[in-house]
């Protein structure tokens, strides 16, 4: 290999290994945790948990929270981006102008978040006032993911839309670097695995694509919606289907390595620990299955459409569904160790760290969890 490529290379595994790192386990920076999607928290929480505090937006809230220094930002239907305290006081809002059902990114003290007007906005973290904004001729419903560029040094933002791209800004500025054209609506964030980025959509086809040059890479036909974003481990990609078909995709190969069908749709992003990747469906159904061969270890029901995408704490699963419910089941055998009824349903990822469990419900509030 050519040594100024080998340092790139070298130079931009480290960067991102740190990256994940620096989310911790009081951070929980991402709807899913890191860039690969693999919704695992560094933090290790044990229930029973109490409601520390819950706060009212003005609409319902089917945004994901995320947490950095001790703040969570939301979005809500009512049009707003919210920044709370760690004890659930407002410290500002940011009006966005129509609903934000996209959960926030936070990077750099910034936090990146669309709206279904389809406009990206970068809205400075500590005083809420905005720093750039991105117009694309569809919704943005995906959160964003980030990556450096060919430099090193160079951030960028990396999200789609419902104008069928997926557009890659400088974090800084929000110029455009490029944009790359699917076939249909792009529903998901994408998943960054060094300089590749992978997502589905509505036009049935897993796309990989250079972060660097916005080149597929190349892609693999699933034939149906691809409602949720993959999760990545490895050469390996983890998702599934609209008809019910989970997958794993060999990125490497470009192939499919195994697929599982019976399941409802999933519109819940994967959780990979080990040899397990934990989804729920749509027919109240949360899976467990065994990464190396799609063999199902374990399923538990809920009483609702499970559209949250679990997030892995430990030896837990926390799960979050449309019966208003938030639960931790076993990793290992899926039984349910302690729930809290909410009371109203529930379709945004959990933000789990190791201080508290943040959730958004359809009431419009924002509920916090802890000891």
């Amino acid at each position: 290999m050519n040594p100024l490529l080998l340092i790139s290379f070298l130079y931009l595994t480290s960067s991102l290994t740190t990256a994940a790192q620096i989310a911790g386990s009081e951070n929980w920076p991402s709807f899913r945790g890191n860039v690969q999607l693999t919704g695992v928290s560094p933090a290790k929480v044990l229930p029973p948990l109490t409601l520390l505090w819950s706060f009212k937006t003005d609409d319902a809230i089917k945004s994901s929270p995320v947490i950095s220094n001790n703040t969570i930002f939301v979005g809500s239907d009512d049009g707003f981006l919210y920044a709370l305290t760690s004890t659930g006081t407002l410290k500002w809002k940011f009006n966005a102008g129509s609903s934000i059902e996209a959960p926030p990114l936070v990077l750099d003290n910034v936090v990146f978040v669309g709206s279904l007007e389809g406009v990206l906005f970068a809205v400075d973290a500590t005083t809420g006032k905005q720093k750039w904004k991105y117009a694309t001729e569809g919704q943005i419903s995906g959160s964003c993911n980030w990556t450096y560029g060919p430099d090193g040094k160079q951030k960028r933002i990396l999200f789609g839309s419902y104008d069928y791209f997926l557009h890659c800004l400088d974090a800084e500025t929000g110029k455009l670097l490029w944009k790359y054209e699917s076939g249909n609506y792009i529903n998901g964030a994408a998943a960054i695995s060094g300089k590749k980025a992978v997502f589905g959509g509505c036009d049935g086809i897993l796309h990989l694509v250079n972060t660097y040059t916005g080149k597929a890479s190349g892609n693999i036909n699933i034939g149906t919606y691809i409602p949720a974003s993959a999760a990545i481990s490895g050469d390996l990609a983890y998702f599934g289907n609209y008809d019910g078909v989970f997958y794993c995709v060999d990125m490497k190969l470009k192939k499919v390595k195994w697929k599982t069908e019976g399941g409802g749709p999933f519109l819940a992003s994967p959780a990979i620990s080990g040899n397990q990747v934990i989804t729920g469906s749509q027919n109240k159904i949360v899976y467990c299955y065994d990464t190396r061969n799609g063999k199902m270890l374990w399923k538990f029901k809920a009483l609702n459409k499970v559209d949250a995408s679990p997030v892995i704490t430990g030896n837990f699963v926390v799960v979050t569904s449309a019966d208003g419910r938030l639960r931790f089941l076993d990793i290992t055998t899926g039984s349910e160790t302690w729930k809290y009824e909410i009371g109203s349903a529930i379709t945004g990822t959990p933000a789990v760290t190791g201080k508290m469990i943040v959730v958004g419900a359809g009431d419009g509030k924002v509920y916090a969890f802890g000891k």
